[in-house]
């Protein structure tokens, strides 16, 4: 009846508004979109958004997801210092800053720990900052947009860098690197301070050399003198000799053992 034709009528002219605004670029509200971590695009799709004229987009991914980065086309788009990211993964080029042909690629074997970690601050920079657009098909997602063995490595590589740099940090508190200075006239000199290393703390300690597990050669840290040793706030049995005892520290040769300062001769 009429009530139908009205109805029908009503929902082509919806059609054609919506159609006019879309084609006058507006963005359609959020509910007409698909949700856009589903959406799954191939490498053919994905390079036809470099941001150039005639082009519908601008976006890149990293690690297989992908982002609209139409708000930072000046440096994405088309001459932009980035331009070659730009409608690929090269998430390798994240960690390694190399723009060739051969650094823009999505291949991260053999990173450093560092690397990973410098690939997986990008990501959050990318997610908190771009809409995310989906994923895409290749290395790191299947055809059905599920994680591929390639992802799992990359995620447990960062999983282990975040840890070494806790550790490492945790590692600095205990260890704080020494103030040094050198000159061709005088030699080396080590001491140690309340604030040496850039960390606070309330004793300055003792210079000795730190070796540790699998890196060559030795570094100067500053060493607590008294207390229970690090990692053991609560053990009553121990010398007060704070971490003076630890197997991986060495004495400077030529230097008393609790001098706040040492100064190597050339």
């Amino acid at each position: 009846g009429p009530m139908r034709r009205g109805a029908a009528a009503a929902l082509a002219l919806l059609c054609v508004g919506a159609a006019y605004l879309l084609g006058r670029g507006f963005d359609p509200p959020a509910w007409l979109l698909p949700p856009p971590r589903h959406r799954l695009l191939s490498a053919a799709e994905l390079a036809r958004y470099r941001g150039a004229e005639g082009e519908p987009g601008l976006y890149l991914a990293v690690l297989g997801r992908v982002f609209d980065v139409e708000r930072g086309r000046r440096h994405y788009g088309p001459g932009g210092t980035y331009s070659g990211l730009a409608g690929r993964d090269a998430t390798r080029a994240f960690a390694t800053g190399d723009f060739t042909p051969v650094g823009l690629v999505d291949d991260v074997s053999g990173l450093s720990p560092g690397e990973m970690l410098a690939i997986q601050s990008w990501l959050s920079f990318y997610s908190d900052n771009y809409s995310p657009v989906g994923k895409l098909v290749g290395r790191f997602y299947d055809e059905n947009g599920a994680p591929t063995e390639a992802l799992r490595q990359a995620e447990a590589a960062i999983e282990e860098a975040l840890k070494f740099k806790a550790e490492s940090e945790q590692r600095k508190q205990q260890f704080p690197p020494c103030n040094s200075e050198w000159s061709s006239a005088k030699g080396s000199r080590f001491w140690c301070s309340r604030q040496s290393g850039g960390v606070s703390r309330d004793w300055a300690g003792v210079p000795r050399k730190l070796y540790q597990p699998g890196s060559r050669g030795s570094h100067c840290v500053c060493v607590r003198t008294t207390g229970p040793p690090w990692g053991q706030p609560d053990s009553t049995e121990h010398s007060d000799r704070g971490d003076l005892d630890n197997p991986h520290l060495e004495e400077y040769d030529g230097c008393h053992p609790l001098a706040e300062q040492c100064v190597l001769r050339v």
